[in-house]
C-alpha cells in the first residue's frame, strides 16, 4: 500500500486498541489514545525504510535517504544469507527484513528501552520522528507542498507539547507500566502495532509480504504471505484509494469514539 493508507490504518489500529481496552474496563487516558494513534500512524510508514522512493525516505532529507540506502543493503544481505531454494532471486532488499514480525518486535523493544533509559530527550526524539512521519502520511498533500523545515517544526512543537501533557499526573506517562522508572515503556507498543499493520496491508497487495520470516514454509523462508491472488490489489489502485482508506477512516472514528466513551 501507499503511505497515506498505511498511516490511516496505523492510526485506526491504535484507536481500535483504545476501544478494546475501554470495553475491558481499563480505558486509556485521552493523551495516550491521541499520542499512540499518531505514533502508530508514523510507525506504519517505517518498514518502507528499505525503499529509497518511499515517503519515509523524504521525511528527513539526506539523513533519511542515506539511512534508506543502508537499510536496503542490510536487508538484501540478510535475504541472501538466509533464503532457501524456493525463494526467488532479488536485486534489492525491499519487502524483506523490515517487513517481518521479528523486525517489528525488535524495533518496538528498542524504542521502549530507549524511552526508559534515555530520559526526556529520548522520549522527545521518539515523538518527533513519529509525529513528522504521521504528518507526512496523514497530511501527505499538504506535506508535499510545504517546506520540510515547516513539517519538522510542526513535529518538534507537537512533540514538546504532547510530552508535557503526558507528564502530568494521570495523563498516561506511566500507562500500563506503573512501576517507578517505567514511564513511557509503553511507547514501543504503537510502534510494533504500526509495523505489523503495515505488513498486513502489504500482504493484501499483489506481491504479498514475508511477515513470518524467519519461520520457513515449505521450500521458502521468505514466503510472501497474502490472501488468494484474486483478492489482492496493486498499491495505489482504486481499491486502496476508494475502498480501504474510507474504511480506515470510519473504523478509526468509531474506535476513537468508543475509546473515549461516546458510544
Amino acid at each position: 500500500m501507499m503511505g497515506p493508507a498505511h498511516s490511516l490504518s496505523g492510526a485506526a489500529a491504535w484507536l481500535g486498541v483504545g476501544a478494546a481496552t475501554a470495553a475491558a474496563g481499563h480505558p486509556m487516558p485521552w493523551p495516550v489514545l491521541v499520542v499512540g494513534a499518531l505514533i502508530c500512524a508514523g510507525a506504519a510508514l517505517a518498514p518502507d525504510l528499505d525503499h529509497k522512493a518511499a515517503t519515509i525516505s523524504r521525511a528527513f532529507g539526506p539523513v533519511s535517504r542515506g539511512l534508506c540506502e543502508v537499510v536496503d543493503k542490510l536487508s538484501y544481505a540478510v535475504y541472501t544469507a538466509t533464503k532457501k531454494q524456493g525463494d526467488k532471486r532479488r536485486t534489492g532488499g525491499h519487502r524483506t527484513l523490515t517487513h517481518t514480525w521479528l523486525w517489528a518486535v525488535m524495533i518496538g523493544a528498542g524504542t521502549s528501552a530507549l524511552a526508559i533509559t534515555g530520559g526526556r530527550w529520548a522520549v522527545l526524539a521518539i515523538l518527533f520522528i513519529h509525529l513528522v512521519l504521521a504528518v507526512e502520511g496523514l497530511l501527505w498533500r499538504a506535506a508535499r507542498v510545504s517546506s520540510d523545515v515547516l513539517v519538522w517544526l510542526l513535529g518538534a512543537t507537537s512533540a514538546w507539547i504532547l510530552a508535557g501533557v503526558l507528564d502530568k499526573p494521570g495523563n498516561g506517562a506511566d500507562w500500563l507500566f506503573t512501576a517507578p522508572g517505567q514511564e513511557y515503556l509503553w511507547l514501543g507498543l504503537p510502534i510494533v502495532l504500526g509495523a505489523l499493520v503495515h505488513d498486513i496491508g502489504d500482504a493484501l497487495t499483489v506481491s504479498g509480504c514475508p511477515i513470518l520470516w524467519p519461520i520457513p514454509l515449505g521450500r521458502k523462508r521468505w514466503y510472501p504471505v497474502g490472501p488468494p491472488k484474486a483478492m489482492r490489489f496493486r498499491a495505489g489502485s482504486w481499491v486502496e484509494l476508494k475502498v480501504l482508506m474510507p474504511v480506515f477512516m470510519l473504523l478509526g472514528g468509531v474506535g476513537g469514539a468508543a475509546a473515549l466513551g461516546y458510544i
